[in-house]
């Protein structure tokens, strides 16, 4: 799938997101390695601590349905005039699973691809754990 189409589908399910206070609407695709799609979408919550964020929700869409490689993650937003980069815990979730690149947009809608090991240097991973 071409990073365009990714990036189309992440911002069909931003437009599903449901941000009543920072009124700012995030969507993400994941592309599992077996070539499955797994959408999500912000969701807000009163309790900020609590929101989730759309590459979390699309993440975990992908787990709960057995995937645990996931090769590339897509991410727009639809407000705001600044680029669309993943925070960092989403940043750690995409190294637990391997994701390589990460596909953003920037202010003029232009699609960027990105290595994961450049967006989150000297990472920390399962291999990093002792050994059981």
């Amino acid at each position: 799938m071409r990073d365009e189409e990714l990036i189309e589908a992440a911002k069909t399910a931003a437009a599903m997101a449901y941000a009543p206070y920072s009124k700012f609407r995030v969507g993400a695709v994941v592309l599992a390695a077996d070539g499955s799609l797994f959408t999500g979408s912000n969701v807000e919550n009163a309790a900020f601590p609590s929101t989730l964020c759309a590459e979390a929700v699309a993440i975990g869409s992908a787990v709960s349905s057995g995937v645990r490689k996931i090769d590339v993650i897509a991410v727009a937003c639809l407000d705001g005039d600044q680029n669309c980069f993943p925070c960092g815990q989403c940043r750690q979730r995409m190294r637990e699973f391997g994701t390589e690149k990460v596909i953003v947009t920037d202010k003029a809608g232009r699609t960027h691809r990105h290595d994961l090991s450049d967006l989150l240097p000297h990472s920390f991973g399962p291999e990093d754990l002792p050994s059981p």
